[in-house]
């Protein structure tokens, strides 16, 4: 059933899942569409719910799907491919590698590299003005802040708390700091009244915060090892599940890009499937 990239069927339509720490998320896309012709999210709650997936796809003339999976949670994983293997024995799954992506990367591991970060940057680099480098935040269950050069090459980044690791990081090491609850709000007065609000301004502020300086660092950083007369401002690019606020509070030069991930898993399995890289 696992097949390699390189035996992707063109002419189909194929399913690209980005399997992440907290959820799955799948799209839809054509040999043609940069874009996903439709999304799926799976949360996870007591277990994934993959009886969505059968009429996700179940009005498409198709008989079989191949599937592209970007994976940083084992687990989860595992479970998707059980699933796929008993309900949708027909179709193909490859699970994508640093090897397998049309990226060059400038460090010593690649393969020890999220592979979300870089399929993220293989998107970037088809989002991106030519020859302008470009620093890319993922706001997920962790933040990731990455930078790629004006040549296309991913050079690395940093890694830190998401918003609600961060809060139950407060909840588990503290004796009377309560839970709080970070699945929707928004940006929080930065002067709190009470405990609540004050781990909400924390929390959230600081993130932004951090994200600011990072993407403000590494900026500098590529500015100053461009050659010289061709040094420009890296554009910025978000994606996650708080990109879009961040993307506000960093101003008009920040671009948020929802399903940055699956455009990027869609890019690898199309370059692959027409060509070498």
């Amino acid at each position: 059933m696992l097949t390699r990239v390189s035996q992707f069927m063109s002419n189909q339509l194929f399913v690209a899942a980005d399997v992440g720490n907290t959820r799955i998320k799948l799209g839809l896309f054509g040999e043609t569409v940069s874009e996903p012709l439709r999304t799926l999210p799976l949360p996870e709650g007591e277990i994934f719910k993959f009886d969505r997936v059968t009429p996700w796809l179940d009005d498409i003339a198709q008989e079989s799907f191949c599937w592209r999976i970007a994976s940083v949670n084992q687990p989860a994983v595992t479970l998707l491919i059980d699933w796929l293997r008993e309900h949708r024995p027909a179709d193909r799954v490859t699970l994508l590698a640093a090897d397998d992506l049309p990226l060059k990367v400038r460090l010593p591991r690649p393969d020890m590299v999220g592979i979300d970060r870089l399929v993220d940057a293989v998107a970037v680099n088809r989002l991106r003005h030519p020859g302008q480098p470009a620093a890319i935040v993922d706001v997920g269950s962790a933040i990731t802040v990455d930078m790629v050069s004006a040549e296309g090459v991913f050079l690395g980044g940093a890694i830190l708390p998401g918003i609600e690791m961060s809060a139950r990081a407060l909840l588990q090491f503290t004796n009377l700091l309560p839970s709080v609850d970070t699945s929707n709000f928004g940006p929080p007065p930065p002067v709190g009244i009470d405990t609540v609000s004050a781990i909400q301004s924390g929390l959230f502020w600081g993130a932004i915060g951090a994200i600011r300086e990072l993407v403000e660092r590494q900026c500098e950083t590529e500015h100053k090892a461009a050659t010289v007369g061709r040094a420009t401002r890296p554009q910025v690019f978000l994606t996650g599940g708080a990109g879009a606020t961040v993307a506000d509070l960093l101003g008009p030069a920040a671009r948020h890009v929802p399903n940055l991930t699956l455009t990027g898993i869609a890019l690898a399995v199309k370059t692959s499937a027409t060509g070498p890289r």
